[in-house]
């Protein structure tokens, strides 16, 4: 594909092939390097790093600018939609930090490598809260720097995002684990209706604690003490709970995390299983509750019998951070 380009006194039109701009662009690199590792940063603290540009040739640009964003994403589920139409129309991102600076005015970029520092203090304005970075279904909760570069009409205009993780501060106060003992058999089930046809078992356990150090393992302990039949697997599995919505109504919709298995097949009876589970970063935060909506967190011990049978007991969990 050709652009025409210039026109001679003898009327021979020239042209430049559009393969030639592209390959210019492709010649340009930009990136966000921050100072720290795991780009995990708390409020008050610099964000601090370099915009880094790689290019063959000198490259003329119309400014450099650098903008920080901090947004909650709110949605409903899809069994939701129909109940909660005024969510759609009262609720939009909401915005918990958000500034711009401009790192280069209108120049030119030498050849070669070129890193252009930059610091952006962490700040919130007014009484707002910078909550916990959390990558959930229907809360989403995010920050991110963005690079823009503008460039002549012929160029393409460069951009890059950067995605950085914010922690809560920590909580002052000392968290005192609260062991929970647990015991499960067909009379301490509930939602059954025909609870004379479930196979006789006995199960006991216990969590070291549900309120919890999102940075440190979930950890206890469960026993098999008798079962009429074969057990085919013993899981561990964790949940969140998200709620959102507005003056109108509220949406309740919980899904799975991830599922640990911590037995497999008929266990021998009496012997303790240890309960070992791993927060996942993102995937977790501090247990949060706001106007608009509210992250929360549950575990399942969950029985698997050998018709697939599932026996599962829940215990909700605090989550905060030390």
């Amino acid at each position: 594909m050709f652009v025409l380009t210039k026109r001679s006194l003898t009327g021979t039109i020239y042209f430049k092939c559009l393969s030639d701009v592209r390959l210019s662009e492709m010649s340009v690199t930009l990136d966000i390097r921050l100072k720290r590792a795991n780009k995990v940063y708390h409020e008050g603290e610099v964000v601090a790093g370099v915009i880094l540009l790689v290019c063959k040739e000198a490259l003329q640009h119309h400014g450099i600018s650098l903008s920080m964003e901090g947004l909650v994403n709110l949605q409903l589920s899809s069994k939701s939609v129909g109940v909660f139409e005024a969510f759609y129309n009262s609720v939009k991102p909401i915005q918990l930090i958000s500034s711009n600076i401009e790192v280069a005015k209108a120049g030119k970029i030498p050849g070669g490598k070129t890193e252009i520092p930059f610091e952006f203090p962490l700040n919130t304005k007014g009484n707002k809260v910078l909550y916990e970075t959390y990558h959930g279904v229907f809360v989403n909760i995010q920050y991110t720097l963005r690079c823009d570069m503008k460039r002549s009409l012929l160029a393409k205009d460069l951009s890059r995002n950067c995605e950085f993780i914010v922690h809560c501060q920590p909580q002052k106060a000392k968290v005192v684990p609260t062991p929970v003992k647990f015991t499960i058999t067909p009379d301490t089930l509930q939602n059954i209706r025909e609870r004379s046809l479930l196979p006789k078992f006995l199960v006991r356990g216990h969590l070291d604690a549900t309120n919890c150090v999102v940075s440190q393992p979930l950890t206890g302990e469960v026993v098999v003490e008798n079962s009429d039949v074969p057990i085919k697997s013993i899981e561990l599995q964790l949940v969140r709970v998200e709620t959102c919505g507005c003056a109108e109504g509220y949406a309740r919709d919980a899904t799975e995390i991830q599922n640990i298995q911590i037995a497999e097949g008929d266990v021998c009876h009496g012997l303790p299983i240890p309960i070992y589970m791993v927060f996942p970063r993102l995937f977790t935060c501090p247990t949060l509750e706001t106007t608009n909506f509210k992250v929360e967190f549950e575990v399942n011990v969950v029985l698997v019998l050998h018709d697939d049978h599932l026996i599962t007991e829940n215990f909700p969990l605090k989550l905060c951070r030390i």
